[in-house]
C-alpha cells in the first residue's frame, strides 16, 4: 500500500518531517509511550513522558532507565513510521529491539543481547515461553504464516501479537516491540492502530494469558484500544471511513 493511500500514515510522516507540535504526531508520540512504558513497569507519569518529547528534560526523581527507554520509544515509532509499507521480517522485528534497549543498563549485562534473541529462558506472566535454541526457528514460521495470507485483517494482527508474545524472543522489551509490529502493520494494512492504555492492563494480561482458551478477551481489548484511537482521529480530522474495516 501506498502511504498516500492511509491518511494517518501520510500525516504522520508530514508532521514527523516538521517535527509539528500539536499534532496526532505528537499525541501518538506521547500516549502511546507512555501507556507502553508503564505497563511494563516505568515509573514516569504522562506528564514526564511528554516532557520529554517536547523539551528532552525530566525532573524529579526520574530512573535513568525510564528516561533512556522513554527516548528509545520514539526513536522506534519513529523507525515504524518509516518503514511501514516494508513487509515485516526479523531484521525489522530485531532492529525495533535494537532501538528500544540500546543504551540501557540491561546493555551491559554479559547475556543480555540487544537487537538479537535470548539467550537464557524466561517466563512471561509465570507461564513458560519459547526455549533459546527454538526462538529463531519459531519466529521463521510465524513469519511465514503471516506472509502466507493474501489478506490481512485486525484479528490477523492480533493473532500474530499474541503468538510473538508466546515466543517471547527476546529476553526483556517483548511487551513493547511486539507492540510497534502491531503499530506498524496497522499502518501498513491501512487499519487503525490500538492503544493499549495502562489503565486497561489487567484485560490486557488475561486476554494474552486466556487467548488459547479465549481469543475474544484479547481481540476485544484490542477493539477497545482501537476506539480509543478513533477518537484520536475524529479529533484530527483523519476520517476513520478511509481505513479498512477491523470486523
Amino acid at each position: 500500500m501506498r502511504s498516500g493511500e492511509n491518511p494517518l500514515l501520510l500525516r504522520l510522516r508530514e508532521e514527523k518531517a516538521h517535527r509539528l507540535s500539536g499534532g496526532i504526531y505528537h499525541e501518538l508520540q506521547v500516549r502511546m509511550t507512555y501507556n507502553s512504558n508503564h505497563i511494563e513497569g516505568s515509573r514516569l507519569s504522562e506528564e514526564e513522558t511528554r516532557r520529554i518529547f517536547e523539551t528532552n528534560t525530566v525532573g524529579g526523581d526520574a530512573h535513568v532507565d525510564d528516561i533512556i527507554e522513554t527516548v528509545n520509544h520514539f526513536r522506534a515509532m519513529d523507525y515504524c513510521i518509516d518503514c511501514a509499507e516494508e513487509p515485516l521480517n526479523e531484521m525489522i522485528i530485531k532492529k525495533l529491539h535494537d532501538l528500544l534497549k540500546s543504551r540501557t543498563s540491561d546493555e551491559l549485562l554479559p547475556y543480555f543481547r540487544v537487537g538479537d534473541y535470548k539467550e537464557r529462558p524466561n517466563m512471561a506472566g509465570g507461564v513458560e515461553t519459547t526455549p533459546p535454541q527454538e526462538v529463531a526457528a519459531a519466529m521463521r514460521r510465524l513469519l511465514d504464516r503471516c506472509q502466507a495470507k493474501e489478506k490481512i485483517a485486525f484479528e490477523d494482527i492480533v493473532d500474530f501479537h499474541y503468538h510473538f508474545e508466546r515466543i517471547h524472543p527476546f529476553q526483556d522489551g517483548n511487551g513493547r516491540v511486539g507492540r510497534l509490529i502491531a503499530f506498524k502493520e496497522c499502518l501498513k494494512y491501512n487499519i487503525v492502530p490500538f492503544i493499549i492504555e495502562d489503565t486497561k492492563k489487567a484485560f490486557y494480561y488475561r486476554g494474552l494469558k486466556e487467548y488459547e482458551r479465549e481469543r475474544g478477551y484479547l481481540v476485544d481489548t484490542c477493539y477497545d484500544g482501537q476506539d480509543t484511537m478513533r477518537r484520536l482521529l475524529d479529533f484530527f480530522q483523519i476520517f476513520g471511513h478511509s481505513f479498512e474495516e477491523s470486523t
